[in-house]
């Protein structure tokens, strides 16, 4: 992967996990959904701002995505993409103070390093 495709992989990984992040802020605008509220809270989610910018995040996360799978292999691009998940759980560790597991911790390792060993290059 050269210079290019890392950035391409870095922007579409940094906006998507963006997206999670303004997703939870307009998620926690809504209230706990249940079978009598379900119908208002989508309709909310056209009128929550933040709602509205995770989407648009993810939106210009897959442009990148895109434009990544147009230079890259779906064998490189796809398992490295999964680098959301890792920076969406330490997101969710120092913004909204979640906590993480030792099991947790565990698994995202897996995901760094199996990363690793699908990007690496003799």
């Amino acid at each position: 992967m050269n210079l290019q495709e890392f950035a391409l992989l870095l922007m579409s990984v940094a906006t998507s996990v963006g997206g999670q992040f303004f997703l939870k802020l307009g998620a926690l605008k809504l209230v706990k959904v249940n079978s009598a509220n379900a119908l208002n809270n989508i309709i909310s989610i056209g009128t929550t701002p933040e709602l509205l910018t995770g989407l648009s995040c993810y939106g210009l996360g897959a442009i990148a995505y895109i434009l990544l799978l147009t230079r890259v292999n779906l064998s490189i691009a796809a398992p490295s993409i999964s680098l959301v998940y890792v920076f969406s759980v330490i997101l969710g560790y120092f913004i909204f103070r979640e906590t993480i597991p030792l099991t947790r911790l565990v698994g995202l390792s897996f995901i760094v390093g199996g990363v690793i060993l699908v990007v690496w290059q003799k």
